[in-house]
């Protein structure tokens, strides 16, 4: 049996009504809803057909049918319509995420989710950089006032940390600052945690001889911050979306997917996939607990190189090429973001 171009029709109408309304799509509704320029009857048996090469699916309980996980693919890879985001969108995602560029990554990061959440109506979840095995790109301090400087960590994969120290004297003068810092980044750039050793250590307690008290407290700040960062969990936002889809009144249901959603390791291991867009359609997913569940993902990266991902968790029939757009969108504001506004090499 061939897929011909009657049957595409057919197929993407069902697909688009059953995405926004969740009802099981009959001959008569398509015929009505559709001009296809074919009669319901004719409809019924191509239907008949589709279900037949796994592309519908048939509820006892109606005399409707519903897309397969089969149907979903086809649908995404070849059939659906790209989706335009509005200006006003298009203004929101740009302002929010700037308003968060210059502050720390994490901070981004959650911004992103969020938004995504918002635009899309649905659970979105970030898997953030970890630092465990990155190494430091620069480390900066500056004067804040006679008792406090501002240690900022940068790292090559684009995670950036602000950190407070207390100190006995912080140095007003500009060029002892600069000399401090050439010191530090000499000592300490290219290296990751566990290369930051006893020999480096003591080297750096020796250039920074006269300077104890900063030694004392860049130390256990830098390894804090990496530590933290290199145990960063998931993001979630919008978990409560779940409950627009009246599939998900069964208190059952919306059980499973919210312990789903409580289980950070689990949701890390649906971020799956190096391409710019991955989508995993129901029984695609790996894991047991997603089988009834669709998970869009998309890759941030630094200089071509994934360092994270950020996607979204909701039912099958979710609007797809919405979700898509939306996450393209903000992922690319995300990717500029972290090479003009931390990793410039000025």
């Amino acid at each position: 049996m061939e897929m011909d171009v009657r049957k595409i029709k057919i197929l993407r109408a069902i697909i688009n009504d059953y995405i926004n309304t969740g009802e099981p799509v009959g001959s008569r509704t398509i015929a009505k809803k559709y001009d296809l320029g074919v009669s319901p009857a004719t409809i019924r048996n191509e239907m008949s057909d589709l279900e037949e090469m796994g592309y519908l699916e048939h509820l006892h309980t109606s005399s409707g049918r519903k897309p397969s996980d089969k149907g979903y693919r086809l649908y995404v890879d070849k059939l659906m319509n790209q989706h335009q985001l509005t200006s006003e969108e298009e203004l929101i995602i740009k302002s929010k995420l700037l308003d968060t560029a210059l502050f720390e990554m994490d901070r981004m990061l959650k911004q992103a989710t969020l938004l995504v959440s918002e635009l899309t109506k649905l659970t979105c979840i970030v898997n953030p950089p970890s630092v465990t095995h990155s190494a430091i790109k620069s480390l900066q301090l500056m004067s804040l006032d006679e008792n406090q400087m501002l240690l900022l960590v940068i790292t090559d994969n684009g995670i950036i940390k602000n950190n407070i120290i207390k100190v006995q004297h912080s140095p007003q003068d500009m060029n002892v600052i600069i000399r401090l810092n050439n010191i530090i980044n000499i000592r300490l750039r290219g290296l990751n945690v566990e290369e930051i050793n006893l020999t480096v250590i003591n080297n750096l307690r020796n250039d920074l001889a006269g300077y104890e008290d900063i030694f004392n407290a860049v130390l256990p700040v830098l390894y804090e911050s990496l530590a933290k960062a290199s145990s960063a969990e998931a993001y979630v936002e919008g978990a409560e979306n779940i409950f627009n889809y009246p599939e998900y009144n069964d208190i059952e249901k919306a059980k499973e997917f919210l312990t789903l959603l409580g289980n950070k390791s689990k949701l890390q291991g649906l971020l799956r996939g190096s391409a710019n867009i991955n989508i995993s359609i129901g029984n695609e997913n790996a894991l047991d607990d997603a089988r009834e569940c669709s998970v869009v993902t998309a890759v941030y990266r630094l200089h071509d190189k994934p360092i994270g991902s950020i996607g979204v968790i909701g039912p099958t029939r979710i609007q797809y090429s919405k979700v898509v757009t939306v996450l393209d969108k903000i992922v690319r504001e995300i990717n500029e973001s972290i090479t003009h506004n931390y990793l410039d090499d000025r």
